[in-house]
């Protein structure tokens, strides 16, 4: 394993390589071989649960997202203006929390999350483009229901990760229950052009999981997160300036939204998710970011009057029984 200045620490022996990171036990680890000023994260030392528990969590606050876009764009800004500002407003406090870390991190991780910064751009940028070209539940569904599938896939292909009959059954019931709480939602098939522009976002979705989960072996939630953030800070506000979005002249509940886009659902939410991507296996967090369609249902009835249909609450009770069922499931 490296350490935060990308020299090997021969204390550090590897036991269990899961999803995109390998789980590290101590065996000896002294002042002289850990700086105090780069601490290494201490998965080991978490409980699975626990970090899972902040994934789910944090999927439940992104369940906000939808409705803070729905209510900016109604206010006059573009998909990605309202990524530029998004993120605009999460940095300084991305930077102030990373500091706090004694260090903003470096090596391969900061790399990784940079990469993963990239990836969530062109996600972000592809669910929006996709939503244009086809319904948002399809384009949903698409891009949530199929990144933990190519995850666990890439996880058992290329990591050597193997589920055993509950883990694949978890990964069934939460496609299956994305399918259905779209269908809820109102999903329909276009011609095609959304349904492959989803395709390709839930690649680079999965991309992210996967990117973001590797820097966690060596930088702490808040480094890798300000790393992600600023690359794709920098991805967003590039493609806005050519595409010439204005960038000003939007309502008070746009710019409202903007900022509770940056500090609640991405500052709040991706700490929280970033945290638990390093304390469990990549593929089960991949799951557990599903709970953010689930939220979605609930707080769209509550912010948007939305109807809560009996097909819709099916879908979500099949994901958070794929999610228990992945957690119970041995790996190998």
């Amino acid at each position: 394993m490296t350490t935060g200045s990308g020299r090997r620490n021969p204390e550090l022996t590897p036991t269990v390589l899961v999803g995109e990171r390998a789980s590290f036990v101590a065996v000896k680890v002294t002042p002289a071989t850990v700086p105090p000023a780069q601490s290494l994260p201490a998965s080991s030392r978490t409980p699975t649960w626990l970090g899972m528990g902040a994934v789910v969590v944090g999927a439940s606050i992104l369940g906000l997202s939808a409705i803070f876009v729905k209510w900016a764009v109604a206010g006059g800004a573009t998909p990605l203006t309202v990524g530029t500002y998004r993120l605009l407003f999460a940095l300084p406090g991305a930077y102030w929390l990373a500091r706090r870390e004694n260090g903003l991190g470096a090596g391969r991780g900061r790399l990784w999350a940079i990469l993963a910064g990239v990836f969530f751009f062109c996600d972000v940028w592809g669910w929006h483009t996709a939503m244009g070209l086809t319904s948002a539940a399809n384009a949903t569904f698409i891009v949530g229901g199929l990144c933990p599938i190519w995850v666990a896939l890439f996880s058992v292909l290329a990591l050597g990760l193997r589920y055993r009959w509950l883990g694949w059954l978890g990964q069934g019931l939460g496609l299956a229950g994305a399918l259905i709480l779209a269908l809820a939602r109102g999903a329909r098939v276009g011609d095609g052009q959304g349904e492959a522009i989803s395709i390709l976002a839930s690649f680079c979705y999965a991309g992210f999981t996967l990117s973001l989960g590797r820097s966690r072996q060596t930088l702490q939630a808040r480094q890798a997160m300000l790393w992600f953030t600023l690359s794709s800070f920098i991805c967003f506000a590039l493609a806005s300036a050519a595409a010439g979005h204005a960038l000003a002249g939007f309502s008070s509940r746009a710019w409202l939204s903007l900022v509770g886009l940056g500090l609640v659902v991405h500052l709040l939410a991706w700490l929280l998710n970033s945290w638990g991507l390093g304390h469990v296996d990549t593929a089960f967090g991949a799951l557990g970011l599903q709970g953010q369609q689930v939220a979605t249902l609930f707080l769209a009835a509550w912010l948007l009057a939305e109807p809560i249909r009996p097909l819709g609450l099916v879908g979500g009770a099949l994901i958070v029984a794929g999610i228990v069922a992945v957690a119970f499931s041995p790996k190998r």
